[in-house]
């Protein structure tokens, strides 16, 4: 089956070597769109117990104790990959730094008693500005992945947790960001299979693109559709 128009611009793999088109990949968004739903899934239930309305042991068990840190880790390779499609990754990382930010704020008015110092996006916006600065010093990512692991091997990973109500460390998951920036590499050149390029389906790319709006509203909103529950039923 042929294809023709943009469609077809848009799902074919760029030649190798030919950084100039970074077109989307649906497949990545639709991964980035699953790994964010469920993480609002995951939120909710957390507001659920914390409200008392669910038994702490329908979200603190061993099944999600392996999936929440399997799809956060997704999500943190497929941060990496995205930033070689980035044209600007300082700009990209100021912004999600002042998202940050904006979330750190409003924790401390919410829940002052355990605010968010280093969640999933001052990590992101970290990341996203050591991927620029690196960018700058043309440091190369075999050498980056070395020193990783290099630092994984003599055990200097240990650094003191912060008291964050969501911590993401740089040590040990910076290690999967900069894994997704290695692997975008290929990615970016069309080395992969052409079903990769070719994947289409409905929604969930859609809701990939749009990732850091839902991770700021999220939780405002399943408050609200809490609060309001509460108030009806009582």
């Amino acid at each position: 089956m042929c294809c023709s128009g943009s469609m077809c611009k848009k799902n074919a793999p760029a030649p190798a070597g030919g950084e100039d088109k970074p077109d989307r990949i649906q497949l990545l968004d639709a991964l980035r769109g699953l790994s964010v739903l469920l993480m609002v899934a995951y939120h909710c239930g957390f507001n659920l117990v914390a409200m008392g309305y669910i038994p702490q042991k329908a979200l603190f068990n061993p099944l999600l104790g392996v999936l929440q840190p399997l799809f956060a880790g997704i999500f943190i390779v497929l941060a990496g990959v995205s930033s070689r499609f980035s044209k600007n990754n300082l700009k990209r990382g100021l912004f999600v730094l002042g998202a940050a930010a904006l979330v750190t704020l409003s924790s401390l008015i919410v829940q002052p008693d355990a605010p968010i110092w280093f969640g999933i996006l001052h990590f992101m916006a970290s990341c996203i500005l050591l991927r620029a600065l690196l960018e700058k010093l043309r440091v190369t990512m075999p050498f980056v992945l070395l020193m990783a692991f290099l630092a994984a091997y003599f055990n200097i990973t240990r650094f003191p947790a912060l008291p964050s109500a969501d911590y993401f460390p740089l040590v040990p998951w910076g290690f999967l960001f900069f894994f997704g920036v290695w692997l975008g590499g290929p990615i970016r050149k069309g080395r992969f299979p052409r079903w990769f390029y070719a994947f289409h389906m409905p929604f969930l790319p859609a809701v990939g693109r749009h990732t850091l709006l839902i991770y700021l509203v999220h939780q405002p909103v399943l408050y609200g559709i809490l609060w309001l529950v509460k108030h009806l039923t009582n």
